[in-house]
């Protein structure tokens, strides 16, 4: 059964956190002196958020307790801020194509088929290694289907670094996106979307994760069914140090949506849903420093 969500979703009332002159001096200094150098100050800012974000570090430390089973320790939820740190630290060398500096290593590339690809991951991890490999699926380009309200301070700030940063995003929520998608696919492109929540007035399910019932929106998987694509999970897995993991993995088939009742495509919807939900679950547990969803996951629709 869907369960509506309102309009404004808990996370999108958060304002964005931190200066918009320390994040761009951040980016400027990382660039001219290198990752190695620029990552001594990493710590220092993931502290300085892990210590003011009270908010944060409570649904932190909930999400840790939930999928380790204990009371996590200070350590393990501090090293949830410091991989969020890294991972967007990275994204400035990423968005250089300084691909050199890390190990990356990518399993399930050879899924993918011929022309455009529809992929589905989450607030866990990097999605910006995503493109780091995109010449190993076929130099495709990747792109990301997003809500562009959310993190526009520092896509402003990264654009500096790259043009590549506007131009490979496809805004969510304007009637033109799905013919956006459309285009995008066609090119051949692989489109991806992160799927486990929503700003805006949307159908969800709820669904188990991590031994709770969460709710899940639809409408990824309403627009793979419209588009009548295969659907592939995605996660770009920080490891430490300079070594990340990329995962791909097949969710649902959405080629025969066309000839389905609507009866039929919701079914398929909400079963893709919950195959989405356990493949995010099973990452969560392997990897939960890196889950980046820093509000309450579990809080249910009103």
């Amino acid at each position: 059964m869907s369960t509506p969500v309102p309009a404004d979703s808990e996370w999108t009332r958060r304002p964005e956190r931190g200066s918009p002159g320390i994040v761009r001096l951040m980016t400027r200094l990382s660039v001219a002196i290198g990752r190695g150098p620029s990552r001594l100050l990493l710590r220092g800012i993931a502290l300085y958020f892990f210590l003011t974000g009270g908010a944060a570090r409570r649904n932190v430390r909930a999400f840790l307790a939930q999928v380790l089973g204990r009371k996590p320790t200070l350590r393990e939820q501090f090293g949830v801020f410091f991989t969020f740190s890294s991972t967007i630290h990275d994204r400035v060398f990423f968005l250089e194509e300084r691909f050199d500096l890390f190990q990356i290593e990518v399993q399930g590339a050879d899924l993918f088929p011929p022309g455009g690809t529809l992929m589905m991951g989450g607030h866990l991890g990097s999605f910006e290694v995503l493109r780091a490999c995109g010449r190993q699926i076929g130099h495709r380009r990747v792109v990301m289907a997003m809500y562009g309200e959310q993190a526009q301070r520092l896509n402003a700030i990264l654009g500096e670094v790259s043009p590549e940063v506007h131009r490979d995003i496809v805004p969510l929520g304007r009637p033109q996106s799905m013919l956006d998608l459309a285009a995008r696919l066609e090119e051949g492109a692989v489109v991806g979307i992160l799927a486990d929540r929503t700003p805006g007035d949307e159908p969800m399910v709820r669904v188990p994760f991590l031994g709770q019932e969460a709710a899940f929106p639809t409408g990824p998987m309403r627009i793979a069914a419209a588009l009548r694509r295969r659907v592939y999970f995605m996660a770009g897995l920080y490891r430490g140090g300079n070594r990340y993991e990329i995962r791909f993995e097949q969710l649902a088939d959405f080629a025969e949506a066309e000839s389905m009742t609507r009866a039929e495509r919701d079914a398929a919807v909400r079963e893709a849903v919950v195959a989405y939900a356990r493949t995010l679950e099973r990452y969560a547990r392997e990897a939960p420093d890196n889950w980046f969803n820093f509000h309450d996951f579990w809080a249910m629709p009103a």
